[in-house]
């Protein structure tokens, strides 16, 4: 690399749960610079999730947290170029990356879930997630599956 890697941003903690994890997921939740607007979709979700998740113990942030955990994966393939062929080399996540992929992915399959509103969506994806279930579970099981049928070609890792 000529350039040297950029300077981590340090994000600000939201201000109801004053957690940094928080406000890295509205900043993916958001849309169109709209942060407002993904501060009350977040909590209104996580308001939906406690009133599902009744007779459970844990906090809203904590099934949250717990829903975002089962999600990320801890492989992936890249693809790489050998002597003309292209193989889909299995490679370990970085940890920043692994929370990002979790937090997208969370966010992705909740806008395609069907629900009346973003923060029903988000709500029942969190739920699914937590109880290990949901499309962004299986999309985590389809990258292991992937990652472990190509095993063969770990070796040209570099």
């Amino acid at each position: 690399m000529r350039k040297a890697r950029p300077k981590k941003k340090i994000l600000l903690p939201d201000p109801k749960f004053n957690d940094p994890l928080v406000t890295r997921f509205i900043n993916n939740l958001m849309l169109e610079g709209k942060k407002s607007l993904s501060f009350t979709v977040f909590y209104n979700a996580l308001d939906i999730v406690g009133q599902k998740m009744k007779d459970d113990e844990k906090t809203p942030l904590d099934i949250w947290k717990k829903a975002l955990e089962n999600i990320t994966p801890q492989v992936e393939v890249k693809s790489r170029r050998v002597g003309g062929a292209t193989f889909q080399v299995p490679m370990e996540v970085r940890p920043d990356r692994k929370i990002s992929i979790s937090m997208k992915n969370l966010i992705l399959f909740a806008r395609k879930r069907s629900g009346k509103n973003m923060s029903e969506k988000l709500a029942g994806e969190i739920v699914a997630a937590y109880n290990e279930e949901g499309a962004a579970i299986k999309k985590k099981e389809d990258t292991h599956r992937m990652a472990e049928a190509n095993k063969a070609f770990a070796h040209f890792r570099f």
